[in-house]
């Protein structure tokens, strides 16, 4: 009941601007499949998202957000951003997701304008005073709250939507039972309106120790708050552990906080059939090779579920299991599903290192001359990168490119997909005196794999063309008119230049005009939809129809720029509070009521 009326509270109040016209806002789409959010920390990396398949990319700028180690993105950057995105059917949102001080707020509003002026898709807020501030400014911008928000619950979400937002990103902690509870919540509520809240969990990339946005150890040992965007990765330290006052003995098991990535394959049927609205892609501070790798495995599973509705038990594993490699050279430092499958802490984090190792080759068997001998079961040769793991990842490990690869002999029929390899280096590459028969080998470079991934970052796909319908009419004796409608609301009128005459044999018909005015290839537009409205049998030389759809592409290509999809009020909506104009004593005032809003 609280929950109600405080929602009813903040709905209800017509005066509140947080939830000016809150039920005409537009929500992020939600088709059958879910979309696909891929991280941009560069112009390379939105390339290579796009190319591979992204449904949407999202991005920080200079400030305001919690990546301000990526390259990121400038507001002059914005127009020619998100025309190259809507060109090729992507959305992009920005990253505003730090928490704002008061004397930025002249700053962060001045960025917000330029945000919304450039047809941005939505912004991702951690801060609840940045999404009032929006609302002040605009009645419709789409805002999605920050997983920064640490919302885990239904009460979580519908806070979210007093605060007038379009989607959660929920925190990285939920299970997959809890997700399903929250949507069942949801449902349930007399108080929602409409259709439920759309949803959006992380599926892939690094994890934090700790709940997202309520992280203070950064700030606590250097100083650099991962609320403003200068996280210091303390997690991915390694420390000693001391009881009572004694040292425990860790070995190799140092990295203490260091949590494994997140791969979420796994669970990826059942998130589909929860309906989670968008899976996304943490890697702002990724290279190119990482976004495209990342982002063509998860479009290949998530098409791959959507068109198989009825999944076999495992079939998640089976697509984690056929993808692991590529994910594991993309980046890795060691694959898990996270808190998915509820919480095991002791996978979760293995403690052994907290930074990037690649794919497990084995470990060695023999030494000898410039290299050694290993089993495994993963692709190895020449020119792979690879490095020696003795248990001290905080100190220099030998490792480099290999020199030669070479099969020693066939494995027994249930060994089959082991191979025993002597690795190769360079003369003088390797201290083999230093090394141990059963140290760990980690493939950590496949350059085959990364020219691919490079050929797919810079392949810039053509814009699909702006949809264009046409109307056309006519009567024997007079002349063809053809009416364009784009889709911004504009229309064009073009006229043939001689009239039309009486057909004999081949009257135009719909499919000779789809045929002719379809001929856009080489433009920023598309046919979509063909009315056909001459009376009679109607005839014209296909030269003409040809000058008609040129002189269309020519009137069209004029028409003035779409402009922002969203309402920008010149003046804030939010007032200062108004005080007494004059200072009189209190015995002459009347009661007055002066709102304070925070």
């Amino acid at each position: 009941m609280i929950g109600q009326s405080v929602r009813r509270i903040f709905h209800d109040n017509p005066l509140n601007p947080m939830v000016d016209n809150a039920k005409n806002f537009e929500s992020t789409p939600k088709p059958q499949s879910p979309e696909l959010l891929s991280p941009a920390g560069n112009w390379d990396c939105a390339r290579a998202a796009v190319e591979n398949g992204a449904d949407a990319i999202y991005f920080g700028l200079a400030g305001f957000n919690a990546r301000m180690r990526a390259d990121n993105f400038t507001t002059a950057d914005l127009p020619e951003l998100m025309k190259y995105l809507h060109q090729r059917n992507v959305r992009g949102y920005v990253t505003m997701n730090t928490l704002i001080f008061a004397d930025e707020m002249e700053s962060a509003k001045a960025q917000l304008r330029a945000i919304i002026e450039a047809d941005v898709d939505a912004a991702i807020v951690q801060d609840i005073g940045l999404c009032r501030m929006i609302r002040s400014i605009s009645p419709d911008f789409p805002i999605h709250a920050s997983t920064q928000m640490t919302i885990t619950s239904s009460a979580g979400i519908r806070f979210a939507e007093m605060l007038g937002c379009q989607l959660v990103v929920m925190a990285r902690e939920c299970s997959l039972k809890e997700l399903e509870s929250i949507k069942k919540d949801l449902k349930q509520d007399p108080a929602v309106d409409g259709e439920e809240m759309p949803l959006e969990v992380f599926v892939h990339g690094a994890l934090c120790v700790a709940y997202s946005g309520q992280c203070l150890t950064s700030e606590a040992l250097g100083g650099r708050s991962a609320n403003r965007g200068e996280c210091a990765q303390a997690c991915r330290m390694p420390y000693d552990l001391i009881k009572d006052g004694k040292s425990i003995p860790l070995g190799d098991q140092k990295y203490l906080l260091s949590p494994q990535d997140l791969a979420g394959l796994p669970a990826l049927p059942e998130l589909v059939r929860l309906r989670m609205s968008s899976l996304k892609i943490e890697g702002r501070l990724k290279t190119p090779e990482y976004v495209a790798n990342v982002t063509r495995v998860y479009r290949q599973a998530v098409d791959q579920i959507t068109e198989s509705p009825h999944l076999a038990t495992g079939e998640g594993q089976r697509l984690f299991e056929n993808s692991k490699y590529d994910l594991e050279m993309a980046f890795s430092r060691g694959l898990y599903t996270g808190w998915f499958n509820g919480i095991d802490n002791q996978k979760l984090v293995h403690a052994r290192f907290g930074k990037k190792r690649g794919v497990y080759l084995g470990r060695i068997q023999s030494i000898q001359g410039d290299g050694f001998t290993i089993e495994t079961k993963q692709p190895v040769k020449a020119g792979d990168g690879v490095v020696i793991d003795q248990g001290n990842p905080d100190k220099a490990e030998q490792g480099g490119r290999l020199f030669k690869v070479t099969s020693l002999h066939q494995n027994a029929p249930e060994e089959k997909n082991k191979q025993r390899l002597r690795l190769f280096f360079q003369h003088d590459r390797l201290n083999t005196e230093q090394l141990n028969v059963g140290d760990r080998i980690w493939k950590t470079s496949d350059p085959a794999l990364e020219r691919k991934l490079r050929q797919s970052a810079r392949r810039e796909s053509k814009p699909s063309g702006t949809p264009i319908s046409i109307v056309v009419k006519g009567t024997p004796g007079h002349r063809l008119e053809v009416v364009a409608h784009h889709p911004t609301g504009n229309t064009v009128h073009i006229f043939s230049s001689a009239e039309i005459q009486s057909a004999l044999k081949r009257p135009l018909d719909e499919g000779t005009l789809r045929k002719q005015f379809g001929r856009l290839g080489n433009t920023n537009f598309q046919l979509d939809q063909v009315s056909f409205k001459c009376k009679g049998p109607c005839m014209l030389p296909v030269s003409e129809l040809n000058r008609m759809r040129r002189e269309m592409v020519s009137q069209l290509s004029e028409l003035p720029s779409e402009g922002s999809r969203w309402q920008l009020r010149s003046t804030s909506a939010c007032t200062e509070p108004r005080f007494p104009e004059t200072h009189q004593s209190l015995s002459d005032l009347s009661p007055q009521l002066i709102p304070l809003v925070r």
